[in-house]
């Protein structure tokens, strides 16, 4: 079953407000961006998270410097999913925030 529309934006722009809030409320030195749906995250090395939505795919994007990768919402678990690793969202963003600022971040609710 797909997503209405009106529950794909819902979806994305509360996930997009609770990464703002987690990334508020680090102590790093960052840059948050929101503009036309697009989240921009800039750390202080320079390094970036966009994250967009696709809306004819009702997908959540992510560009990252290793590359892009797409997120399908997955209504059972109530979780974004990497349409090709299944990997959750929080469990790659702790990965990849560790890897583009070296910290740990906790986005298990994510």
């Amino acid at each position: 079953m797909s997503l209405t529309e009106a529950r794909f934006h819902d979806l994305v722009d509360t996930t997009q407000q609770a990464l703002e809030d987690i990334f508020d409320e680090s102590d790093l030195d960052i840059d948050l961006e929101s503009s036309a749906g697009v989240l921009t995250v800039k750390f202080e090395n320079g390094t970036q998270l966009i994250f967009s939505r696709q809306e004819p795919l009702r997908q959540l994007w992510l560009a990252a410097r290793s590359g892009g990768i797409h997120f399908d919402y997955d209504e059972e678990s109530g979780k974004w999913q990497c349409d090709k690793s299944e990997e959750l969202l929080g469990e790659m963003l702790t990965r990849l925030v560790q890897q583009q600022a070296g910290v740990e971040l906790d986005f298990d609710e994510i």
